[in-house]
């Protein structure tokens, strides 16, 4: 067994201290994970009411539903009567909750006559969620 003397072994602890710190440091940056950054691939920071479904950062909202999201928080005025109305999950998109849980609000639709399709969900946890397409799809909201 060859011994080496003290500043060879010191310069290889600190190769390997620097190697190690590298191999973190690029773990971190990139996720650990080496997904893409869609909205889908997003795991990082979202929260367990949201595991499984895809997410959006609020940010990537419509313009309506951010304005809508700023009247939830304001609460209110609303511009639609049902604004705030118990929704019932009847579809069962959501994680299962009781009655009375999440609450729905319009987002406006440019051009539309009526209440048109997209709406916002939140939960009394402050869970938030968005669908465009009349509950059939939802999105968690990031915010």
């Amino acid at each position: 067994m060859k011994i080496r003397s003290r500043p060879h072994r010191a310069a290889a602890v600190v190769g390997a201290l620097l190697a190690g710190l590298l191999l973190v440091l690029t773990g971190c940056s990139t996720g650990g994970a080496g997904k893409g950054s869609s909205a889908g691939s997003r795991s990082a920071g979202i929260p367990g009411w949201a595991k499984g479904m895809p997410a959006v950062p609020v940010g990537e909202l419509p313009t309506q539903a951010r304005d809508t999201l700023r009247l939830i928080d304001a609460g209110g005025p609303f511009p639609y009567p049902k604004d705030g109305s118990v929704f019932g999950n009847h579809e069962r998109l959501l994680p299962r909750q009781p009655r009375g849980h999440y609450h729905e609000y319009t987002v406006r639709t440019p051009g539309s006559r009526d209440r048109g399709a997209r709406r916002l969900i939140t939960g009394t946890g402050h869970e938030t969620f968005y669908t465009d397409d009349h509950y059939r799809t939802f999105k968690a909201v990031l915010r």
